[in-house]
């Protein structure tokens, strides 16, 4: 996992991508927080100055773990990504931990010259306090973490009509591997509550975490994900917001200066009010430009495409779509897809072509994009509706 974490830095230092920096970060304190375990059955914890130099120092950084994955989904999505004072405070507990360690050193091994905070003589990385805040910390940037990644897939799809290259699967398995993480950390708990297995009989968990942070490092390092739109959000505030690039970036790479369009994704659900005189001019609008143009049968069609065509702004034409139709850009789109492909199936041509390539004549670019759309539209999935059709 070193190995990994250095050459990650090392990746950053030549590609200037922050999602490389925050991962091996992530390894990095990864192997801090195996190393106690590791080297105390190389007899550490019962010779000097190994002893002391794991009870003083902090092997396990549990407050900066959950900042530093909440961070890297962050740094995915947004190559531009950079702390802020206004996101250091995320970093405060951790900093206080290292505070009091600190003070422990100084206290105990410089002024009384003895143990004082360490009386019972225990690593207190190991603290029942600390475990418990750290595993808390965690847990929360970790479902911070997921509101991002599913505030991100509702963005898209208000700008894109096929998002299935766009999910980003790495990140969903990055986060499925860190809840196995924190799943067995609490088996781990409760299996010393009841049976008090001690530290020789805790390989399991620290194993089971190896391999985790193991599969993180290699896939995490192989997945580079090259972000198309540019997304940011808070996840601890509800404000979902597409950062769009208007330009691909050269030079600018240097000083990470971009020149963005936001665009604040709304909620459909919540009906803002309208103008119905103006949504119906656009709702004749947009159609005529799907419809009698045909531009849903472009497999990379996005909401760019539909605003230049009616010369209008993106931010503008989101809202107009949400407005008009009471649906997003994506399930607009699709849904004239998938009529599309309604219509050729009426027509019979089933029965001279396979399903997937009538979808794709029709503008969908997968087969999960299409079965998807299809059974969330018609309520069926399309072999079903083909059964049930009578010509």
């Amino acid at each position: 996992m070193l190995v990994y974490a250095i050459l990650l830095f090392v990746k950053y230092v030549k590609q200037k991508q922050a999602s490389n920096l925050w991962l091996g970060f992530f390894l990095l304190v990864s192997v801090l927080y195996i190393t106690p375990w590791m080297v105390g059955f190389a007899g550490w914890y019962s010779k000097q100055p190994y002893r002391d130099i794991l009870f003083y120092i902090p092997f396990q950084h549990l407050f900066l773990m959950g900042p530093i994955i909440y961070f890297y989904v962050n740094s995915l999505f947004n190559p531009s990504f950079k702390v802020t004072k206004k996101e250091c405070i995320h970093f405060i507990p951790a900093i206080l931990y290292f505070v009091f360690c600190l003070v422990m050193v100084i206290y105990d091994k410089l002024i009384i010259h003895q143990y004082y905070f360490l009386k019972k003589q225990q690593d207190p990385d190991f603290d029942i306090w600390y475990q418990v805040a750290g595993f808390i910390s965690m847990i929360v940037y970790f479902i911070a973490s997921i509101r991002y990644y599913q505030a991100y897939k509702k963005a898209i799809e208000s700008i894109l009509s096929n998002t299935a290259n766009f999910l980003f699967l790495w990140i969903r398995n990055f986060l499925i591997a860190f809840l196995f993480i924190l799943f067995s950390w609490l088996v781990l708990a409760l299996a010393n509550t009841f049976f008090n297995l001690g530290y020789t009989n805790s390989w399991w968990y620290f194993f089971g975490v190896a391999l985790c942070c193991y599969y993180i490092a290699i896939a995490g390092y192989a997945n580079a994900i090259e972000a198309k739109f540019f997304f940011k959000t808070n996840a601890f505030a509800n404000s979902n917001i597409v950062l769009l690039q208007q330009n691909k970036p050269t030079i600018l790479l240097e000083t990470n200066q971009y020149p963005f369009e936001e665009i604040q994704i709304e909620d459909v659900a919540e009906k803002p009010k309208k103008n119905n005189i103006e949504c119906e001019l656009w709702r004749q609008k947009i159609e005529e430009a799907l419809v009698q143009h045909k531009m849903y049968e472009e497999p990379e069609l996005t909401l760019f495409d539909i605003a230049k065509k009616l010369n209008t702004n993106i931010s503008f034409l989101s809202k107009a779509i949400n407005n008009s139709f009471n649906c997003n850009f994506n399930d607009l789109v699709n849904g004239y897809r998938v009529n599309a492909f309604v219509d050729l199936v009426n027509k019979g041509e089933h029965k001279k072509q396979t399903i997937l390539s009538l979808a794709f004549e029709c503008g969908f670019n997968s087969k999960a994009t299409f079965y998807r759309a299809f059974k969330k539209i018609k309520g069926i999935n399309p072999q079903e509706f083909i059964k049930t059709f009578n010509p």
